[in-house]
Parts: structure tokens; sequence; C-alpha cells
């Protein structure tokens, strides 16, 4: 865990794909409160931010973990089609038999 806490940039993609365990939890919990005002922590989500607290599952936990993930963030919502249809929207349109 420890070279996770100590990478520049630490990129959690797909967060929320799955209810967060105990030992989950508290290992977010530990990780984030690590780099926090240290390093860089980008979350790529198809989950509204307003839905993480129940994701997370422990009230308590839910927002120490929230606090330092979400406190002097910056937020980039995209709207609209998945990149990946619209890719593959182009290779099924742009092939011939």
């Amino acid at each position: 865990m420890a070279g996770y806490a100590k990478t520049d940039l630490l990129i959690l993609d797909d967060w929320g794909l799955a209810p967060f365990t105990a030992a989950q939890r508290r290992d977010m919990l530990e990780l984030l409160d690590d780099r926090y005002g240290n390093r860089s922590t980008l979350v790529t989500s198809q989950m509204p931010v307003d839905k993480w607290h129940a994701l997370i599952g422990d009230p308590t936990l839910g927002d120490a973990i929230l606090d330092r993930l979400v406190h002097n963030a910056y937020r980039i919502e995209l709207k609209g089609e998945s990149m990946r249809r619209r890719a593959t929207k182009l290779t099924t349109t742009g092939t011939s038999d």
C-alpha cells in the first residue's frame, strides 16, 4: 500500500463498479489520508458523485473518504454518449464487406 501512497498520480479508474467491503473502506481511507495534500488522485466513474456515499457503505468512513477525495477537487462531468460506443459505431460503419 505504501507504493500507492507515494506515487505522484494515482488513477482510480471505474470507481464505483461494486460496493466497498469493510477492508476496502479501511484501506481506501488509509491510502487517501496518506496522500491528502501531498499527491494527486484522479478518479473516473460512471457513477454520479452524489451516489458515492451509498457505494462506500459505512456513513462514518464514507464521510472521511469523500472529504479527503472531494475536498479541493476539480470536477469535470461529461455528458452524452459513451466514447466506447461512439468508437464502435465509427468502426462498424466504416467496415465494408
